[in-house]
């Protein structure tokens, strides 16, 4: 079974990665079943040898299973089942839902602040940021300068308390970055939501940014959703169990 290259069942041209099928597959078997909760999951090489990838695809994969709740490893004993079913994903320290709460309540009246009170100097620093990010290959560099970009319209309200929460979740930050760029394909949409914002924030605009901050966290929660609960259409759609 070669996973190296498929395709999305649903319509538009986007290629899951090899990854991502991996991670589709172990997943579909979990929820069905056909691994249950207290299994362990076959060795890195037999999956490796069953799915015809590389090793690095593979625990790519299994490091979302285990960020989706649905696995957890153990040093030298291997990869257990410990759910059927995704409940709320977990980025560092903190579960998904609880950091999007913390940043709707945030982020978006810091966006707002920013608007007001940013200087020429953090207009600058937005600016040359995001020129940074809209040119940048690495994904892990950029989901890095994600947060960077967050903790940049954060100084720009000028309150350093603000900065301090960003700080905190800084690195559930660049994980939940990390995560929808891989499994939702964001990083181009997360550009033009950036870019939006300070756009708004460059023009005074408070209102402005409060507006795209929010349409940047939403999108950022369907996307989650989307991955979290996939529309599932027909049996055809899940791989069968290795």
């Amino acid at each position: 079974m070669n996973l190296s290259d498929s395709q999305t069942g649903g319509v538009g041209p986007r290629r899951v990665s090899a990854m991502e099928a991996v991670l589709a597959h172990l997943r579909g078997a979990i929820e069905r079943g056909a691994y249950a909760i207290g299994d362990k999951l076959p060795s890195e090489a037999e999956l490796c040898r069953t799915l015809e990838v590389s090793r690095p695809v593979l625990r790519e994969a299994l490091r979302a299973l285990q960020t989706m709740g649905l696995t957890v490893s153990r040093a030298g004993r291997g990869t257990f089942v410990v759910a059927d079913a995704v409940e709320d994903p977990t980025f560092g320290d903190y579960a998904a839902g609880d950091l999007l709460e913390v940043r709707r309540h945030v982020e978006i009246p810091v966006a707002g602040y920013a608007a007001v009170r940013r200087t020429p100097e953090d207009l600058d620093r937005l600016t040359r940021l995001l020129d940074r990010m809209e040119r940048e290959t690495d994904t892990a560099v950029w989901a890095a300068m994600d947060t960077l970009f967050h903790l940049a319209v954060a100084e720009a309200a000028r309150n350093p308390v603000f900065r301090r929460v960003i700080e905190e979740i800084r690195d559930a930050l660049a994980r939940q970055s990390a995560f929808l760029n891989e499994l939702g394909g964001r990083r181009e949409q997360s550009d033009r939501e950036h870019r939006a914002i300070v756009e708004a924030i460059a023009e005074g605009s408070e209102q402005g940014a409060v507006d795209a901050m929010t349409h940047h966290l939403e999108r950022v929660e369907t996307t989650l959703t989307a991955i979290v609960r996939p529309a599932r259409t027909s049996t055809h759609d899940s791989p069968r169990a290795v």
